[in-house]
């Protein structure tokens, strides 16, 4: 299995999952949930984890992290992301809103009940035909 970066294109040979995540709240927030993804086991071991900066507007000094990307096999546990998902939002003062996207399908995460970690869940572990990654 391999990932390749070849003139801001990704490209893969193998099974590879892309996983989007977008956090309410601003960057900081996004930035907290990439720390607490990269703190745990599981997921570190089986998945690569990127901040993805949208283009700063004219003026800025730099862009805004808007984009959590997640890619990784299928040997992951889709179940384990879920419950660090939903574990991470429940320690905020304010609950985010969480959306996770894998290819064209998108799951909201409102109030982290039984039925939204099973729909991502679902989501994670659909067999992902016609994928692309983004730079």
């Amino acid at each position: 299995m391999e990932l390749t970066c070849l003139l801001g294109l990704w490209t893969w040979v193998g099974d590879i999952v892309h996983i989007e995540v977008r956090v309410q709240g601003g960057d900081d927030e996004l930035r907290s949930l990439y720390g607490w993804l990269r703190d745990e086991p599981s997921v570190r071991r089986t998945a690569g984890l990127e901040l993805v900066e949208q283009p700063p507007r004219p003026g800025q000094m730099g862009g805004a992290v808007d984009i959590l990307q997640l890619v990784t096999d299928n040997g992951w546990s889709a179940a384990a992301f879920a419950f660090t998902l939903a574990t991470w939002r429940q320690t905020r003062r304010r609950d985010p809103g969480v959306t996770v996207r894998r290819g064209e399908t998108i799951v909201t995460l409102s109030d982290c009940s039984d039925a939204e970690i099973q729909r991502v869940i679902e989501l994670l572990e659909q067999s992902g035909d016609g994928e692309g990654l983004s730079p």
